[in-house]
């Protein structure tokens, strides 16, 4: 699973529990039956009693602690949740034209050549490529699905050499760096005689 996924997942499951936890605290507050094992008893209850709030009262420090403590809490969440929601891909890179001029290529245009590519490459099924970075400077992840039985050391040199600087000549960029993971697709297992 991709790091982007398991934020969300994550994230989304965070934000379920907060909002039954919520859901039950609003429930028994208007009145809802509490069980037994619930740390309120009822609509009257409340989250901190006086001898709690007060017990800390004679430390300055305690109330600006927990505040600035809940604030970070929050401000991380927030962060991680803007991270979680950005836009990972790029959209466009800047092709230089060569005559003083920069042209844009699309990267939902770059990433399906440079997939088309590699599969034409011996050995590789299936390509899955993702432009990350700038504009100036992109990078690529890259999922092989390999054949059965062929050699990955040939097969990403392969990719390096001819695919990548392939795409890295056309786009007229002075590197291309990429993040290459190697699968190997599931084939039934061949009966010796």
């Amino acid at each position: 699973m991709r790091r982007g996924m398991v934020n969300r997942v994550l994230l989304a499951l965070v934000g379920l529990v907060l909002l039954a936890v919520g859901g039950a605290v609003l429930a028994v507050g208007l009145g809802a039956p509490s069980p037994s094992w619930w740390i309120h008893t009822g609509p009257h209850d409340v989250l901190l009693s006086r001898s709690e709030r007060t017990h800390w009262r004679g430390a300055g420090w305690w109330w600006p602690a927990v505040i600035a403590v809940l604030a970070l809490v929050f401000l991380h969440a927030l962060w991680w949740l803007a991270t979680a929601l950005r836009r990972r891909r790029l959209t466009e890179v800047v092709v230089d034209t060569g005559d003083g001029a920069s042209a844009l290529l699309r990267g939902r245009a770059l990433e399906p050549a440079l997939a088309e590519d590699a599969v034409r490459q011996e050995g590789v099924a299936h390509a899955e490529i993702l432009l990350h970075g700038s504009r100036t400077a992109p990078r690529a992840q890259v999922w092989l699905h390999l054949e059965p039985y062929v050699d990955p050391a040939k097969v990403l040199h392969e990719f390096a050499t001819q695919t990548l600087a392939h795409a890295r000549e056309s786009a007229g960029l002075a590197a291309l760096p990429a993040h290459v993971h190697l699968r190997a697709v599931r084939h039934r297992a061949e009966r010796v005689t």
